[in-house]
């Protein structure tokens, strides 16, 4: 028999987030790519459920795995620190799907310039919306700062693009070349994210103590926050961009391979959802989602905000402080 929901408190976690295993089980139930194909109604009545719940009113008796799904269905689309609907595309359940068909793209069509070109737009389109989606949304963008992180980040990745491939095509084995996607979208990723969440690194983003309570702002916490975040979406390519193209070499030597030419772009689309359904929970569980800074570490670079910290506690600094990394 189906238990009933008595007293679910929707904001502990289902899985032990101080642990990697434990993070990987939650980003694989919250990344589920099936959720993007709800209707936004559904999403909304999962939102409303939750926040019944969290505000004491478990009147309706649910069942605890039908809590359970619509606490999975609010993670998934809904924004931490705003509880505001996110943009489909931008929502990290849209990472496999988006993800796989850009970077199937780019691993099969990197042999011309304009090729390179177009994807490495579309790529960057997907970042900058992923970026913008996912930022700890305490720290406002303008519409300005979205353009200039936008241009910079497809620029910094045409560059990287266009010039491995230019170098390489002299220089390098027919497989380096292959690699040069992967370049690129490391060498984006480096601007991208950083420009824009710029506000964030220009002015800090709050931090709190460990009752959950607002006691300043961080630049530190911004840095690192930001610096782990490109690490997990690097690792997060990483793995298919990098093992595919071995595959590819070989497979294209195969004489029965070479009668069918049109599967190499849906091959390596396909293969590469295969990687993303195991890289994106991973890739987000490498780092906690709440993450913590020593405040001695700000009173030694950001004296300015410590002191802030201590006018604004009264004088009752935390060691540490915590807050929302993004992803």
């Amino acid at each position: 028999m189906s238990q009933k929901s008595a007293l679910i408190d929707v904001d502990q976690p289902l899985f032990d987030l101080k642990t990697f295993t434990g993070r990987f089980q939650y980003y694989a139930w919250m990344t589920d790519p099936r959720t993007v194909l709800l209707p936004s109604d559904r999403l909304l009545k999962a939102k409303q459920m939750v926040d019944k719940y969290r505000a004491g009113d478990q009147t309706a008796q649910l069942k605890s795995q039908d809590v359970h799904y619509n606490m999975k269905l609010y993670s998934s689309a809904f924004h931490p620190d705003t509880g505001e609907l996110q943009n489909f595309a931008g929502r990290m359940s849209f990472q496999v799907p988006g993800g796989m068909l850009i970077t199937g793209g780019m691993l099969a069509f990197y042999r011309t310039v304009p090729a390179v070109l177009l994807w490495q737009f579309l790529n960057q389109s997907f970042n900058a919306v992923v970026n913008y989606t996912n930022r700890n949304a305490n720290s406002p963008t303008s519409v300005t700062q979205l353009g200039v992180a936008f241009a910079s980040a497809t620029t910094a990745a045409l560059i990287a693009a266009i010039g491995c491939k230019n170098y390489w095509a002299k220089k390098a084995t027919p497989l380096l070349q292959r690699y040069v996607p992967f370049a690129a979208v490391a060498a984006a990723n480096c601007v991208n994210i950083p420009l824009m969440r710029q506000n964030e690194i220009l002015n800090g983003i709050e931090v709190k103590n460990a009752d959950g309570e607002v006691v300043g702002q961080s630049r530190l916490a911004a840095v690192k926050g930001i610096s782990e975040v490109i690490i997990s979406r690097i690792t997060m390519a990483a793995p298919g961009m990098l093992v595919l193209p071995v595959i590819m070499q070989r497979l294209e030597k195969l004489p029965a391979y070479a009668r069918i030419k049109w599967i190499n772009a849906p091959f390596q689309t396909l293969m590469v959802g295969c990687f993303l359904c195991f890289m994106v929970p991973t890739a987000c569980a490498i780092f906690p989602q709440q993450c913590e800074l020593s405040t001695a570490t700000m009173r030694t670079f950001e004296p300015e905000l410590y002191e802030d910290m201590v006018k604004r506690t009264g004088g009752t600094v935390p060691k540490r402080v915590y807050f929302n990394k993004g992803l």
